[in-house]
């Protein structure tokens, strides 16, 4: 089979990207943390360019594959932390098999608290490091509250497509009125939530680890 781009191979190994370098079968939890920080990477690395570079008005697309990949690291590292205090906590669980992160973080920060705190990792500690995720999932929420009333908490396809799962426009193709992202605010928001789930991840990762 002709190779199109998968297994390319660049003779200037700096200008190939290798799938699996960062990736473990054995360690599932942690792909899915490295996959997570692409996600978000890719957010900062698209809202950085698009700040660089305002001529072209890129932004008014790429802004729909950033917010894809914020959500998804989000759900990721979510995921990750949920899975890895299943563990902690003797659970035979995994995480939500669906893509409703707001009530996966619920879910997770029930988990936190049952889990318990330290002096590594006091409560104050752990509410400051989130105290900007649940005010955007709720803001989120509320948008697609009104996208599809019924289904709204599993309906984060805004960012994939025009329409939601009855043919109606999503909340930002209906408003007359533009419905604008500030770049600077999503790249900031974006490097600080990779940072805060990331360190968090880890954290409850290397728990797991040590436990082994």
């Amino acid at each position: 089979m002709k190779k199109v781009i998968i297994n390319t191979f660049n003779d200037d190994v700096d200008k190939n990207a290798y799938m699996n370098w960062r990736l473990n079968h054995h360690e599932p939890i942690q792909n899915m943390i490295v996959m997570a920080d692409g996600y978000m990477t890719s957010v900062i690395v698209n809202a950085k360019s698009c700040l660089e570079n305002t001529f072209d008005k890129t932004a008014d697309i790429l802004i729909f594959p950033m917010f894809f990949s914020l959500n998804q690291g989000i759900e990721l590292y979510l995921k990750s932390i949920c899975w890895s205090l299943n563990i902690l906590l003797n659970y035979k669980s995994k995480y939500g098999k669906n893509h409703d992160i707001r009530n996966i973080w619920f879910l997770v920060k029930n988990k936190i608290n049952e889990f318990g705190f330290n002096e590594e990792r006091p409560e104050d500690s752990f509410n400051k490091m989130v105290k900007n995720i649940e005010p955007y999932l709720n803001e989120l929420a509320n948008y697609l509250k009104k996208d599809n009333i019924n289904d709204y908490h599993h309906n984060i396809d805004f960012s994939r497509y025009p329409v939601n799962n009855r043919d109606e426009y999503h909340f930002f193709v209906n408003q007359f009125d533009n419905v604008t992202v500030d770049l600077e605010v999503i790249k900031k928001f974006a490097t600080q939530i990779n940072g805060d789930l990331k360190c968090l991840t880890d954290y409850y990762y290397g728990l797991v680890v040590e436990s082994w």
